[in-house]
């Protein structure tokens, strides 16, 4: 019986994730498979990839072929690695503990440049988001500035409201002077 390792799709139109799974080569895409090896999600950023990497060496160590994008999965998850060194181990290459120390190194390497790729996306959200804020920040304070000088009307020679306040008051106190005379000559 032919074995694939291959992507099973799940999920809902347009939104994708996959199952990784080893079947036989003659079962329908989504249908029947032997074992279930891990999972795929396309939709994050970066890609969610979680596999068995023990089970799937074991598949791969039984002859199961992995389609091309099973086997990009595989191998960026480094259990096309962990087989290679594994069949060094069997010809006497290498010891099972210089093997697993070869993985383990390989895994912490591709763990920090994962990381790293996460910790630029999240600085270039943050940036696009202080940016977006100081963008808003000055259309709020134009906004503002606007407001305040629709709020005081112009005066006819161009004087601004405060300025005709000012002057009305320092002319009001004569004016004030001039029409209480007036005031007394009308009870007379």
């Amino acid at each position: 019986m032919p074995v694939k390792i291959r992507l099973q799709r799940h999920g809902k139109k347009g939104k994708p994730f996959y199952w990784v799974v080893a079947a036989d080569a003659r079962a329908k895409r989504d249908g029947k498979f032997l074992e279930k090896l891990g999972i795929y999600n396309p939709n994050t950023n970066p890609a969610t990839i979680e596999l068995d990497v023990d089970s799937s060496v074991k598949w791969l160590q039984n002859g199961a072929q992995p389609t091309d994008t099973a086997k990009a999965i595989l191998s960026y998850r480094g259990v096309l690695l962990k087989h290679h060194l594994l069949g060094g181990v069997r010809k006497g290459a290498l010891t099972e503990e210089q093997a697993e120390e070869k993985f383990n190194a390989w895994v912490t390497e591709k763990e920090a440049a994962i990381a790293d790729k996460v910790g630029g996306i999240d600085k270039v959200k943050a940036d696009a988001r202080a940016a977006a804020l100081k963008a808003e920040k000055e259309v709020n304070d134009k906004r503002a500035a606007e407001a305040a000088a629709a709020a005081l009307p112009e005066t006819p020679e161009g004087e601004s409201a405060e300025e005709e306040v000012e002057a009305v008051e320092a002319a009001g106190e004569p004016e004030q002077a001039t029409e209480a005379p007036a005031a007394e000559e009308d009870k007379a």
